[in-house]
């Protein structure tokens, strides 16, 4: 079992930066993909990325390229998403996942979930 905290999120304007953390307990993070999805009103979640477990391998959503970057620091259980540039359509619940048992991108194949933190991003 892995219990899965998002923090960082928050108002910003376009153009602004923010830095999501996502905490975990449980000794089996360390050996979980870690992803980050986003969520607005009326919608299904979104991928945002994926950081592999071993070799810390990454994958990204074609809008989050070259504006979010994931990383993970096992040695602390924590996770994190920082994100650039950013847009008003960025504004989404964003929410951090592990345990992948389908296909990365598709949110019903992770098996954990935080609670979400929302971003905010005015124009």
């Amino acid at each position: 079992q892995v219990w899965l905290s998002e923090s960082g999120g928050g108002l910003v304007q376009a153009g602004g930066s923010l830095r999501l953390s996502c905490a975990a307990s449980g000794r089996m993070f360390s050996s979980y993909s870690v992803a980050w999805f986003r969520q607005t009103p009326g919608k299904g979640r979104e991928f945002v990325a994926v950081i592999n477990w071993n070799d810390f391998g990454t994958n990204y959503a074609e809008f989050a390229k070259g504006r979010f970057t994931i990383a993970r620091n096992n040695a602390e259980n924590t996770a994190s998403l920082q994100m650039s540039s950013l847009k008003p359509e960025d504004t989404a619940v964003y929410y951090c996942a592990a345990y992948a048992t389908g296909h990365y991108d598709r949110a019903e194949s992770w098996n954990y979930w935080g609670q979400g933190t929302q971003v905010t991003v005015s124009s």
